[in-house]
């Protein structure tokens, strides 16, 4: 028998970012493990068939998504391997053109979103809850899209936009106070909501001890639990594939964080945030978001 026929295929749920380019152009290779990349362009637009449907064998998946996951008893395991994390402050924004509009000034305002249970959504209610004095529960909060776990019900401050509007357009005509836009501005007219939003970011970093998470790997339970040599395998592939390409920064400004206690502060932050958020019934330990095999990954 040949080696190629020994390896395990694993159906793989995998963005194009600059850590993981190493690993999806075959740059990175295994002895045992053989990746089959999902033809997927925009990685959160299969988060529903992984958590629904338990489409993939491994893949990266929103924190809060996981959490949620978890809560329902979905058969993925925490791998502590971080594909995706940024700062999040810039990424609320609000249209000057309708009038000054400040961070702290959002109680009883129309806020836009993608989807309540998004993760970039839960980190930015969390900084207006502690920093700006904002108690989330008091915003309107307005969507259009369903969440990615189908038990998930949005709390009744939240409701959905018509389906002919666009949370955009909605923004820049007023149906909207502020929105939670993403990475980039969609449209020049738009502001960041919250001024030298990337130096406000960095301090954020520094005083809790690591940028946002956004998304982490996850594997089939079942093979965490019966074979933790291709675990291993993954988190060797993946940390191989992330040191070709240097991060901008080191220490906690570091995006691409590997191990639980890299992770950790990142990790506890975000379950607190959603906890409070209503995103999850209650608390979880930052370890037993893992298993005996992946909590062992450093």
């Amino acid at each position: 028998m040949t080696s190629s026929v020994e390896k395990a295929k694993l159906y793989t749920l995998l963005g194009n970012y600059p850590n993981t380019m190493a690993l999806k152009k075959g740059e990175v290779t295994s002895n045992i493990i053989d990746l089959d990349f999902a033809d997927v362009k925009v990685s959160n637009t299969a988060f529903k068939p992984l958590v629904r449907e338990a489409k993939f064998d491994l893949g990266e998946l929103a924190i809060v998504t996981y959490l949620q996951a978890k809560a329902y008893g979905k058969p993925y395991v925490l791998i502590p391997a971080t594909v995706l994390g940024r700062g999040q402050h810039h990424t609320i924004a609000y249209n000057p053109q309708r009038g000054p509009l400040n961070a702290s000034d959002l109680m009883g305002k129309r806020v836009g979103v993608r989807a309540y249970t998004q993760t970039t959504g839960a980190w930015v209610r969390g900084f207006l809850a502690d920093d700006y004095g904002i108690d989330p529960t008091k915003v309107h909060w307005v969507t259009f899209e369903d969440p990615h776990l189908a038990e998930f019900k949005d709390p009744g401050f939240v409701t959905r936009a018509p389906e002919s509007k666009t949370l955009v357009q909605m923004l820049l005509d007023g149906g909207l106070d502020a929105a939670i836009v993403g990475d980039n501005l969609p449209d020049p007219r738009l502001a960041p909501l919250i001024p030298d939003a990337d130096a406000v970011a960095r301090k954020w970093a520094e005083m809790h001890g690591g940028v946002p998470i956004n998304h982490m790997m996850v594997v089939r339970g079942t093979i965490s639990k019966s074979r933790p040599d291709l675990v291993k395998e993954i988190y060797r592939m993946l940390r191989e594939s992330r040191r070709a390409v240097p991060p901008p920064d080191g220490g906690v400004f570091d995006p691409w964080r590997f191990g639980v206690e890299a992770n950790r502060a990142s990790l506890e932050i975000i379950i607190d945030y959603s906890f409070r958020q209503k995103l999850i019934p209650r608390i979880f330990s930052v370890d037993e978001l893992f298993d005996d095999c992946t909590r062992a990954l450093v």
